[in-house]
């Protein structure tokens, strides 16, 4: 782990070369011990696969006093308890996310099957058939980028992106999946779509990053009594 310098206002804490399962959770952890350390020269904390990025207000504090007070979170943060390399894993938040899995929301879901010579149900069982770990929030608000897929699903992102993907679709770029939480350009490959609301001005992002999510398939009649839309 390193802290390095990066503008007269920020800092990034770098804990790792690679990323893992494992790693969000403690990125996460670690935004809670400096959110609840600091004072008002904290401005923001910017969470991704493998750092952290602190922005501060430099009329308040300076670079050592930062490093100083970031290395201390570091020790509390790397605290661990038996079997777990990156500190407790109690009070993980968990998501179920409903989805309408078919050709009729999820444009690219046949052709996956096709591409990686298995059937549509594989590709629906394969997706829903594991847990995901939330790795970093980007690219438009509330978009969670979450991993791994099964390889037997990993799909690469379409070479020209789509100019208007729904709100709520489901999709695979290499192996990592995400929902859509607002209608924008997208260029991942669609599956399928959820009925469920991931973002919104005043409650920001549902998902967090080191939260675990799961999927499970839900029938077109059910999708739209949830309130989805086709």
């Amino acid at each position: 782990m390193k802290i390095s310098p990066v503008s007269e206002d920020s800092v990034l804490i770098t804990l790792a070369d690679a990323i893992s399962d494992t790693l969000p959770r403690h990125i996460a952890r670690l935004c809670n011990l400096i959110d609840a350390s600091s004072d008002d020269w904290l401005v923001d904390l910017v969470p991704s696969y493998t750092t952290l990025l602190v922005i501060y207000d430099p009329e308040r504090i300076d670079f050592r006093r930062v490093e100083a007070h970031l290395n201390s979170s570091l020790r509390k943060a790397s605290e661990t308890v038996p079997d777990s390399p990156y500190g407790d894993s109690s009070g993980q938040v968990t998501h179920d996310i409903p989805v309408y899995y078919s050709p009729e929301t999820g444009p690219d879901l046949e052709w996956i099957a096709r591409n990686n010579r298995i059937s549509v149900d594989d590709v629906i069982n394969f997706h829903s058939g594991r847990n995901y770990t939330v790795y970093a929030i980007g690219f438009a608000p509330g978009f969670a980028f979450m991993g791994e897929v099964d390889p037997a699903i990993a799909a690469p992102r379409k070479d020209t992106p789509r100019a208007r993907v729904p709100a709520g679709s489901v999709g695979i770029a290499t192996r990592q999946t995400a929902v859509y939480p607002k209608v924008s350009p997208g260029g991942w490959q669609l599956i399928g779509r959820s009925p469920v609301s991931l973002f919104d001005p005043v409650n920001l992002s549902v998902l967090n990053v080191g939260d675990l999510v799961s999927f499970h398939a839900v029938s077109r009649e059910r999708f739209l009594k949830l309130g989805g839309e086709l």
